[in-house]
C-alpha cells in the first residue's frame, strides 16, 4: 500500500476515529486503526468492539490495499506536522511496517495483519429514517448530563429513545436519561418513518463520540435502528453501535402529576444566587436548601467547618411557605440545560422531586429529587 494526502485531508478524520480506541487494550490489534486505500479514497475504521467508526477521506492512492497501525502514535504523529504538511505513507512487506514521510521528517511504524482487525457486521433489516442533524444534537444535549456512570446499573448508562403515536405516522420522539437523582425528558417530533422503531438505550459512549461527530454536520443523519444496534450515516462517516442490553425503569412513574406550587425565577439570576451560595457548601454533600416565599425564593447554605450562606432572588410566587434541599451540582447541572429567560419549576410537597423546564415549554422536562438537609 502507498498513498500521499495532506494533513488538512486526514487530520479531521484521525482526531475522529482515534478517539473511539481506548488508551490501554488486552487485545493488542484494538490499539490500531484499519487503513483501507482503494480508488482514490482512504478509509479509516477504529473499533473497541462495542462502537465502530469509518470514515473516508480524499487521496492520492499510489498502490491499493489495507493496513493496522497504532491509533494513537499515528494521531500524535500527525496532530505534530505543520498545517501545509502532505504526507506520504509506503507500507514495506520485508519488516511489516510503514514509513511516514513528509517533508524531511521521517517516521516507521509497525503494523498488525489487517485480515485479524474485528469489523462489525452492519445491520441489514431495521427502522431507517432520516433526522436533522439539529434535531439530533438537542435530543442528546438535552439529555446526556443525566446518564448515569455506575456500572451496577447499566441500563441507566446511555440515552432511552423511543416513538410515541397515537396510531397515525406523526407521533413524538422521547429521549430520557437519569441516574436516580435526576431525570431529563426531550420531545421532539418524531422524524417520518421512526415511529414504531425499538426502544432502545444507546449507550454513554456512542452519545458522546456521536455529539462530537455531529458538531459541524448540517445534513440530514441516515439513522439505521434494531433490536441490538443503531448505525448513523452522514456525510463521509459512519458509526456503528451496539446498544445496551436492558430495560430502562418506567421513567413516567417518577414524574409527579400533582405538583401545584408553581415558581417563575430569571433563569440567570437563579443560576448565580445557586452558584454563590454554593462555594461555602461541603464537597461531598453540596446540600442547598430553598426557602419559597411569596415573591421569593431565599436560598441558604450551613457548613460545620466553613461558616453560612444567605441568598435571595425574586420570583412569581403566591402559594404558602416551603423549605426543600437539593444537591447545589445537579441543581446547576438542570439550569444549565435552559435556554429562555425564565425558569419554571413546579413544587409539592418536601420529599417530592420537582419539575424544572422553560416558561412556557415543557419538550425538554427535568426531575430532580430533593435532599434530607
Amino acid at each position: 500500500m502507498h498513498f500521499s494526502i495532506h494533513k488538512a485531508h486526514i487530520f479531521k478524520a484521525l482526531s475522529h476515529v482515534q478517539s473511539v480506541v481506548e488508551k490501554r487494550n488486552t487485545i493488542p490489534i484494538l490499539s490500531n486503526i484499519l487503513l483501507t486505500a482503494t480508488q482514490g479514497k482512504l478509509s479509516l475504521t477504529a473499533t473497541d468492539l462495542d462502537i465502530e467508526i469509518v470514515e473516508t477521506v480524499d487521496a492520492d492512492i499510489h498502490l491499493e490495499g489495507a493496513l493496522t497501525v497504532p491509533a494513537h502514535m499515528f494521531y500524535e504523529i500527525v496532530r505534530k506536522l505543520p498545517d501545509t504538511a502532505t504526507i506520504d505513507i509506503e507500507f514495506h512487506s520485508d519488516n511489516e511496517r510503514i514509513t511516514l514521510t513528509s517533508g524531511r521528517s521521517q517516521f516507521t511504524l509497525p503494523t498488525l495483519p489487517k485480515d485479524d482487525y474485528p469489523l462489525m457486521i452492519s445491520a441489514t433489516e431495521g427502522t431507517e429514517f432520516s433526522i436533522l442533524a439539529s434535531d439530533l444534537k438537542l435530543l442528546l444535549d438535552k439529555n446526556k448530563f443525566a446518564m448515569s456512570q455506575e456500572e451496577t446499573r447499566y441500563y441507566l448508562n446511555g440515552i432511552f429513545v423511543h416513538t410515541v403515536s397515537d396510531g397515525d405516522d406523526i407521533g413524538q420522539m422521547v429521549g430520557v436519561a437519569t441516574d436516580g437523582h435526576r431525570l431529563a425528558k426531550c420531545v421532539l417530533t418524531a422524524p417520518h418513518g421512526s415511529v414504531g422503531m425499538p426502544e432502545v438505550i444507546i449507550p454513554r459512549k456512542t452519545v458522546m463520540e456521536l455529539r462530537k461527530l455531529i458538531e459541524d454536520v448540517a445534513v440530514d443523519i441516515q439513522v439505521n435502528v434494531t433490536d441490538t444496534k443503531i448505525r448513523f450515516f452522514m456525510d463521509n462517516i459512519l458509526l456503528t453501535s451496539k446498544l445496551i442490553d436492558g430495560t430502562f425503569p418506567a421513567y413516567k412513574n417518577v414524574i409527579p402529576s400533582s405538583n401545584k406550587r408553581s415558581v417563575i425565577v430569571n433563569t440567570k439570576s437563579f443560576i448565580s444566587a445557586v452558584d454563590r451560595v454554593a462555594t461555602i457548601s461541603a464537597d461531598k454533600v453540596r446540600a442547598v436548601k430553598l426557602s419559597l416565599e411569596p415573591n421569593k425564593i431565599i436560598l441558604q447554605v450551613e457548613n460545620s467547618d466553613f461558616g453560612s450562606a444567605v441568598d435571595e432572588i425574586e420570583a412569581e410566587y403566591q402559594g404558602d411557605s416551603l423549605e426543600i434541599g437539593f444537591n447545589a451540582r445537579y441543581l446547576l447541572d438542570i439550569l444549565a440545560q435552559l435556554d429562555t429567560p425564565e425558569a419554571q419549576l413546579f413544587f409539592g410537597e418536601v420529599g417530592t422531586p420537582v419539575i424544572i423546564h422553560n416558561k412556557g415549554d415543557d419538550s425538554a422536562l427535568y426531575i430532580l429529587m430533593p435532599m434530607r438537609i
